[in-house]
C-alpha cells in the first residue's frame, strides 16, 4: 500500500512510536496480561502512567513545583467554561481571533464582564491583532495561540499585567516558548498530543480560589489537582497515548520540532505564493505553522484538485466547512515527505 499523507486537522496524525506502543498496550498493558482498555485506572500500572504523563510535561516546559499538571475531559470546549468559572470574578479580557476564541468569549460572558480587547473578525480572522491594551484590573487575559480553522497563529505573546491564559490546543509543543509567563494553559489532545478524549491543563499555583461563586465539583480545577486527575475515571487510552507522544517530543526536543515545522510550512507557503493557481488566506506575518489555509483562484477546480490529492494519497486537505477552500494541517508528527507530496500535486496541477 502506498503511503497515506495525513493532513487532517484533528483527530490528527501521531508519531509511529505512539501508534506502535499503543497497539502493544492494547494487547498486554505493562505485563499485566490485560488490555489497556480493560485495566483499572487505579491500578498501580496506570497510576504510574498518569504520574509520568504529568511530570514529563513539566520537564519539557521547564516548570517547577509552582505549577500543577492535570488531565481532564470535555475538550477545549469545556475548558471555555471551566476557565471562566474558576477564574472570572468581575472582569476578564479576551482576544477574538477565530471560531474557538468566539466560543470561549461566549461562555465567559455567562460568569462576568468580558472585555474583547482586540478582534480580527473585521477581516474574516485573516490576521492576529496587535498593539492592544490589556486592562490591569482584569482577573485574567485569555488568548488562542493558533486558529485551526482560519490558519493564523500568535508568533509572539503580549506583555501581560494580569494572569495569562491560553488555549494552545492546536500548537502546544510545536515550538519552544516560555511557559512560565502563563498562569493557565489548556490543550485538547487530538492535535499534537494524542487521540481525542483527554485535555492537558497546566495551572500555576495561587491563581485558584479567588472567585466567590459555587463551582460544581467536577468543574472545579482544584478537584482534579487534589485527586491527581483521578476524581473520576480518566480517559485511560488517551492519556497513555499522550504519554507516548510526550516521550517522543522529549527525545527530539522542542527546538528540533520547531525546525522541522518551520521547514514544512516554508515549503508549502512558498508554493502557495509562487503558484498563480492558488492564494493564501492569512497575512504573511501571521500564517500558522500548523494549519495552512489556501484557496484556488478558480473555485470550479476545487473538486479536480481534491481528486488529484486523493490520487497522490493525500487526505484531510479539505478546508473547514465554515470557510471552504483547503487546509493543510502540519502537526508535529507530519513528515516533510508529506508536504513534498502536496507541493508536487500543486506544481503539476492544471
Amino acid at each position: 500500500m502506498s503511503k497515506i499523507h495525513n493532513f487532517t486537522a484533528g483527530p490528527a496524525i501521531l508519531p509511529k512510536e505512539t501508534i506502535e506502543a499503543s497497539i502493544a498496550a492494547l494487547r498486554d498493558f505493562a505485563g499485566t496480561g490485560l488490555s489497556l482498555l480493560e485495566v483499572s485506572h487505579r491500578s498501580k500500572e496506570f497510576v504510574a502512567v498518569m504520574d509520568e504523563a504529568c511530570a514529563i510535561v513539566k520537564e519539557i516546559l521547564d516548570l517547577g513545583d509552582d505549577y500543577n499538571v492535570i488531565y481532564t475531559q470535555g475538550g477545549a470546549s469545556l475548558e471555555f467554561v471551566m476557565v471562566a468559572m474558576n477564574l472570572l470574578e468581575k472582569k476578564a479580557a479576551y482576544t477574538c481571533t477565530g471560531t474557538w476564541a468566539k466560543n470561549a468569549i461566549k461562555e465567559a460572558k455567562g460568569y462576568g464582564q468580558v472585555d474583547v480587547v482586540a478582534s480580527s473578525e473585521d477581516k474574516d480572522f485573516t490576521y492576529i491583532p496587535k498593539g492592544y491594551t490589556i486592562p490591569a484590573d482584569a482577573d485574567y487575559f485569555h488568548c488562542t495561540s493558533n486558529n485551526t480553522i482560519y490558519g493564523s497563529q500568535m508568533h509572539q505573546f503580549p506583555e501581560c499585567p494580569v494572569p495569562l491564559v491560553c488555549d494552545m490546543s492546536s500548537d502546544i509543543f510545536s515550538r519552544p516558548f516560555d511557559a512560565k509567563r502563563f498562569s493557565l494553559i489548556y490543550a485538547g489532545a487530538q492535535k499534537n498530543l494524542g487521540p481525542a478524549g483527554a485535555v492537558l491543563v497546566i495551572i500555576k499555583k495561587g491563581i485558584l480560589g479567588k472567585v466567590s461563586r459555587y463551582i460544581p465539583t467536577m468543574l472545579n480545577y482544584q478537584t482534579h489537582i487534589d485527586k491527581e486527575s483521578m476524581f473520576n475515571t480518566p480517559p485511560v487510552f488517551s492519556v497513555f497515548a499522550t504519554l507516548q507522544t510526550l516521550k517522543w517530543i522529549k527525545r527530539l526536543g522542542l527546538a528540533e520540532i520547531n525546525r522541522r515545522n518551520i521547514a514544512k510550512a516554508a515549503l508549502l507557503y512558498a508554493e502557495i505564493d509562487r503558484n498563480d493557481l492558488f492564494r493564501g488566506t492569512v497575512v504573511t506575518e501571521d500564517r500558522s505553522l500548523m494549519n495552512a489555509t489556501f484557496l484556488l483562484n478558480d473555485e470550479s477546480l476545487n473538486e479536480k484538485f481534491m481528486a488529484a490529492c486523493k490520487e497522490a494519497g493525500i487526505v484531510g486537505i479539505k478546508g473547514h466547512r465554515s470557510v471552504g477552500g483547503f487546509r493543510a494541517s502540519m502537526y508535529n508528527a507530519l513528515e516533510l515527505e508529506s508536504v513534498e507530496a502536496l507541493v508536487n500535486v500543486m506544481r503539476t496541477f492544471n
